[in-house]
């Protein structure tokens, strides 16, 4: 989500930074607009960097635990980070985000994973 006075790319910035606790820089290439079955669109880029996986600290999210329950339990954005091989990362995904990696692969130069 961006806020008003802010654009897609500086929101996406942003996001990675919270939800991994880690800055983001470089050159970025637009990937695209990915809609999600919810009707959500995700704008993605691409960015070379390095990032050490295991230095990745998510922030926390409040969700009603157990549900109906009415006490809200903090939960990771994310459970954990790791590097994997293209046609190992979009078995790890939502289906929904493959052609996000696709179109990576693509803008690098390399063939795209069976699916």
């Amino acid at each position: 989500m961006y806020e008003p006075d802010e654009s897609p790319l500086e929101a996406a910035k942003r996001e990675f930074a919270e939800e991994t606790g880690l800055p983001v820089e470089g050159q970025f290439h637009p990937l695209g607009d990915f809609k999600q079955p919810g009707g959500k669109i995700v704008s993605a880029w691409l960015v070379e960097g390095d990032c050490d996986a295991d230095a990745v600290k998510s922030n926390l999210f409040a969700l009603e635990w157990p549900p109906r329950s009415g006490k809200t339990a903090q939960f990771p954005e994310i459970d954990r980070a790791g590097w994997f091989s293209p046609e190992e990362a979009t078995t790890k995904i939502l289906p929904s985000q493959k052609p996000i990696v696709e179109a990576a692969l693509r803008r690098l130069g390399f063939g795209v994973p069976d699916r």
